[in-house]
């Protein structure tokens, strides 16, 4: 039953708390909906079919969970303004932002064209900085809020550099570097900003991977664990950085792959 596991009441207790979670209607979104709601808290599941989130929607209220589905592309202020306005119709306020709407298409870097780099930019960064933007506007009227941001180990400096994604990679660094800023100015306001940065993790996303056996065990090579992440592993990261047993934690990067970038 949803928020009454008493491991996660005692550490990770999100009751009488509203979360967004943009990119929710499959993969790690899903999972960061299911286990959010799972400790308690009112979760609003937000991507471009509003469909496939119903789909998810209800999952959750079989466990008796309470959530709304709002479809949102997360490029467009229109419909990330419809989106806060919809989560404060139903709830009332908005405790918790997880950023975790993307695209990721591989393109040879001399083939790649402007349009090709404007969609995932949009998407990826402007999208986070736009849903991050009008929540904190929120969070700032009851002083307190957390806002986690999905990145990849594809961020540059320490992270891992991928060929044919030249502008995921920019992108994902870019979520670094604003997450940070964030971090520092939305601190005096209560609102903490973090960020996770997965590795390979067993997603749709990564299909086209999975098919092609010579990239997937070059890919497993590079793990020291020896396999892809699951949805969960990273949600948890997630629910941690959400509640309160974080409560010290703004600014962070906080590294989900398996040993890949220590490796």
């Amino acid at each position: 039953m949803f928020g009454n596991n008493k491991t996660t009441q005692r550490f990770c207790d999100l009751r009488g708390k509203v979360a967004i979670i943009t990119g929710a209607r499959r993969g790690m979104g899903r999972t960061h909906a299911i286990i959010l709601a799972r400790a308690g808290a009112k979760v609003v599941l937000a991507d471009i079919s509003q469909e496939e989130c119903e789909a998810v929607v209800q999952e959750i209220k079989k466990e008796r969970g309470s959530a709304i589905a709002v479809k949102c592309d997360v490029s467009l202020k229109s419909e990330v303004d419809n989106l806060i306005a919809e989560t404060l119709k139903a709830f009332g306020k908005i405790d918790i932002l997880v950023n975790n709407a993307g695209i990721c298409q591989f393109q040879p870097f001399l083939e790649m064209t402007e349009q090709d780099f404007h969609k995932t930019i949009a998407v990826n960064l402007k999208g986070y900085f736009l849903c991050a933007q009008a929540a904190a506007k929120e969070m700032a009227k009851q002083k307190s809020g957390a806002i986690i941001n999905i990145a990849s180990i594809a961020m540059g400096q320490i992270g891992a550099g991928f060929a044919g994604l030249t502008h995921y990679c920019a992108s994902k660094g870019g979520i670094v570097a604003m997450a940070e800023a964030m971090a520092v100015e939305l601190a005096p306001l209560g609102i903490r900003v973090n960020t996770i940065s997965p590795g390979a993790i067993d997603t749709p996303m990564v299909a086209s991977v999975k098919q092609d056996m010579k990239t997937l065990e070059a890919s497993l090579a590079k793990i020291p664990l020896g396999r892809m992440g699951k949805p969960e592993e990273i949600s948890n990261a997630v629910l941690f950085l959400a509640s309160d047993e974080s409560s010290y934690m703004t600014g962070s990067v906080v590294v989900v792959d398996g040993g890949w970038t220590a490796g």
